[in-house]
């Protein structure tokens, strides 16, 4: 993972490649645990249900933390910086009414990275979903309950 994370410049010779598959990293800000309120994580989990629904991912796999989202995905329109601006955009509004506060929740760009055809994607999303178990939030994956997964 690089030292800081970007938003609308990928990392220097990526491009969003629609079909590639990406973990995508972001961060509230200030690691603020909003997302410990299951109804503003559930808020989150909406957008990127949208996401899916609206055919510019294929959603492989997710976990909401208390303050970050990894979120395993097959781009499928547009690019990886206009999906992220969308999600933590529409996200950070709802988030903002239910609150009743206003301003950015979102730290300023994500992370990701591109997974190659051979990588083994089931182990990716085993990663991605047992993050809560790493961090002592629970002690089964059924324990937590803001994950989903294609296979699981």
């Amino acid at each position: 993972m690089p030292a800081k994370p970007h938003g609308s410049n990928l990392r220097r010779g990526r491009y969003s490649e629609p079909e590639r598959i990406y973990l995508l990293t972001t961060t509230l800000l200030q690691r603020r645990p909003l997302f410990n309120d299951f109804a503003v994580a559930r808020l989150l989990v909406a957008e990127l249900r949208a996401a899916h629904e609206q055919h510019r991912v294929t959603s492989l796999a997710w976990v909401v933390m208390p303050d970050h989202l990894h979120w395993l995905v097959q781009l499928q329109a547009g690019s990886l910086d206009a999906l992220m601006r969308r999600i933590k955009s529409n996200s950070a509004r709802q988030i903002n009414q239910y609150l009743g506060t206003q301003g950015p929740i979102w730290q300023p760009g994500y992370y990701d990275r591109a997974l190659r055809q051979d990588e083994d994607l089931q182990s990716a999303a085993r990663y991605i979903v047992t993050n809560p178990l790493r961090a002592g939030l629970g002690k089964r994956i059924g324990d937590y309950p803001l994950w989903d997964a294609l296979w699981l």
